[in-house]
C-alpha cells in the first residue's frame, strides 16, 4: 500500500468515526474498555502491515474513545472541532511543517501572524500585544508568568537571563483561592513554593474581594479569574485593576473558557476592565471549538515574552515575534492555523452566537433541575451548571447514574466543602434536543438519586 492508499484508508476511517459521533455512547462501555487488551501486543521485530495498524487502532480504539467531540459530554469545558477547524487541521498536518518562523515555513507564519491579529481582535485587548500559539493554557501560562517574573526584576535592574535567581529581589504572587490547577501547576514549575504564594479570600461565588486583596506592590504578581472553574465567575476587573496598576504590579489574567465572555456583546460586561491586564491566557479547544494542543499566550509588552522565551541560535535567526521566540517549543507545528480557519469560518457574529446560546442553554438546564428539586450551586453567568442532589449520597449516585448511561456524561467536583458534579455546555454540535434529552435524564433520575 503506498502513501497515498495510506492516507485514503485514514481518511475513510475518520470520516466514518465523524459520522457516528452523535450517536455514540457520550462514555465507552465495559466490553469497549476490555478490549483495549489489545494494543498490549509485544514490540516485532521487522513491522507489521501499514494498512493494518490503522485497521486496529480504528477496531480497538474508536469504540474505546470519550465522545467529548460529540454534543452529549459535558465533562469539563471540552469544545467539539469545529469541521472547518478539523479540516485545517488535516491540511497542515500534510504540510508537515517546521512552524518556528519565516524561514521555516513562511505560509505558517503569516497564516498564524494574522490569526494572532484576529484572536487579539475578537478578545479585544491591546492590539500590540504579542500571541503565541502554544500547547496548553498551563503552557502559555507558563510562559507569561515567567515574563512577568522577568520584566518585574529588569525593572529593579535584575538580569533575570544573566544571573538567574540566587540572589534576586523577591516576586511575591498573590492568586485567589479558587484558582486553577494549572495555575499552581505553572507557579510550582516555576518555582514559587505553594506555602509562599499568597491566596486572596473570594465570596460566596467564587470571586475575589477586593477590599481582601493581599498588599500588592510593584513585585507582586497579581492573578485573576475570567470563568472560574466551578461557578464560571469573573474576578471583579473594574474594581481590582485600579489597585494593580497604583502599586505598579503584573495582572495576569487565566480566561481558559471565560475570556470569550469578551466575544459576546450580552456577557462583555462579566469582562469589564480585562484588557487592562499585563498577560492573559485562553485556549482554543474550549469554547472557539478547535482541535486540542492549541492555546495562547497574550502579552501586552512583547518584548517582554520574547525575553525569557527567545531561542535564537547561530543557525537560527528570526525575528522577537517569530513564534520559535514567544512559546516554549523551538520546533513546533502550526498551532494557529486552525485557530485562524475557525475565526475566518465563524466571524464575529458566529463567536458571538455560539457563546450566547451556550449561555441561554446553561441557563435553561439550571431553571429545569432548580424545577425538579436539584440545588443549583451558583449563578449561571456563564456555561457552567453547578448542581448537587439532595443529600451528598444522592449527589454520587446521581453522577453515577449518569456517567453508567451512555446518554451523557459530566464530571463530580467539590464546591464549599460539599459534592456537587457540573455541567459544562462548550460544543456546537449540542443542539437544544440534547439539552432536553439531558434534563429529561436527570429529572427521570431524581435528586435523591
Amino acid at each position: 500500500m503506498n502513501e497515498l492508499e495510506l492516507l485514503e484508508q485514514a481518511d475513510t476511517l475518520a470520516r466514518a468515526y465523524t459520522r457516528q459521533i452523535s450517536t455514540r455512547p457520550a462514555f465507552p462501555d465495559t466490553a469497549a474498555l476490555a478490549a483495549l487488551k489489545g494494543f498490549d501486543e509485544p514490540l516485532s521485530d521487522k513491522g507489521q502491515p501499514e494498512n493494518e495498524t490503522l485497521t486496529l487502532l480504528n477496531q480497538l480504539g474508536s469504540p474505546a474513545t470519550v465522545a467529548s467531540n460529540g454534543p452529549n459530554y459535558y465533562g469539563y469545558v471540552f469544545g467539539a472541532s469545529l469541521p472547518v477547524a478539523a479540516g485545517a487541521e488535516r491540511v497542515s498536518l500534510a504540510w508537515d511543517q517546521c512552524a518556528s518562523s519565516a524561514e521555516t515555513s513562511p505560509a505558517a507564519d503569516a497564516i498564524e501572524r494574522k490569526a494572532g491579529q484576529w484572536v487579539l481582535d475578537i478578545l479585544d485587548l491591546p492590539p500590540e500585544s504579542a500571541v503565541a500559539f502554544g500547547t496548553s493554557a498551563t503552557a502559555c501560562g507558563l510562559s507569561c508568568l515567567a515574563a512577568a517574573r522577568a520584566e518585574l526584576l529588569a525593572r529593579k535592574g535584575w538580569d533575570y537571563l544573566q544571573d538567574g535567581l540566587m540572589g534576586a529581589p523577591e516576586i511575591k504572587v498573590v492568586i485567589s483561592e479558587t484558582a486553577h490547577i494549572t495555575i499552581r501547576k505553572a507557579l510550582q514549575i516555576l518555582g514559587f513554593g505553594w506555602a509562599r504564594v499568597l491566596k486572596a479570600p473570594v465570596d460566596t461565588h467564587g470571586r475575589i474581594i477586593p477590599e481582601q486583596l493581599p498588599a500588592l506592590d510593584d513585585s507582586t504578581i497579581l492573578i485573576l479569574q475570567a470563568g472560574e472553574v466551578n461557578t464560571g465567575e469573573f474576578d471583579p476587573f473594574a474594581q481590582i485593576m485600579p489597585l494593580a496598576e497604583a502599586a505598579k504590579a503584573w495582572v495576569h489574567v487565566d480566561g481558559a473558557f471565560g475570556l470569550w465572555a469578551q466575544a459576546s456583546p450580552e456577557l462583555r460586561p462579566l469582562t469589564k476592565a480585562v484588557e487592562r491586564a499585563d498577560s492573559w491566557t485562553t485556549d482554543g479547544h474550549k469554547w472557539l471549538n478547535t482541535p486540542y494542543d492549541g492555546a495562547m499566550a497574550i502579552c501586552r509588552n512583547p518584548a517582554a515574552l520574547a525575553r525569557v522565551m527567545n531561542s535564537d541560535a547561530a543557525y537560527s535567526i528570526a525575528s522577537a515575534a517569530a513564534q520559535k521566540n514567544l512559546t516554549l517549543e523551538f520546533s513546533r507545528r502550526a498551532r494557529g492555523i486552525p485557530i485562524w480557519a475557525a475565526l475566518r469560518s465563524l466571524g464575529r457574529d458566529g463567536v458571538a452566537q455560539m457563546v450566547r446560546r451556550h449561555h441561554h442553554q446553561a441557563k435553561h438546564v439550571a431553571k429545569a433541575l432548580e424545577a425538579a428539586g436539584f440545588e443549583i450551586l451558583n449563578r449561571v453567568v456563564l456555561n457552567q451548571v453547578l448542581v448537587r442532589g439532595a443529600s451528598p449520597v444522592a449527589t454520587q449516585n446521581i453522577l453515577a447514574q449518569v456517567q453508567a448511561s451512555g446518554i451523557a456524561w459530566f464530571g463530580g467536583s467539590t464546591w464549599q466543602s460539599g459534592p456537587a458534579f457540573r455541567i459544562s455546555i462548550s460544543s456546537f454540535r449540542t443542539q437544544d434536543s440534547h439539552i432536553e434529552n439531558l434534563i429529561d435524564l436527570l429529572v427521570k433520575i431524581g435528586p435523591n438519586g
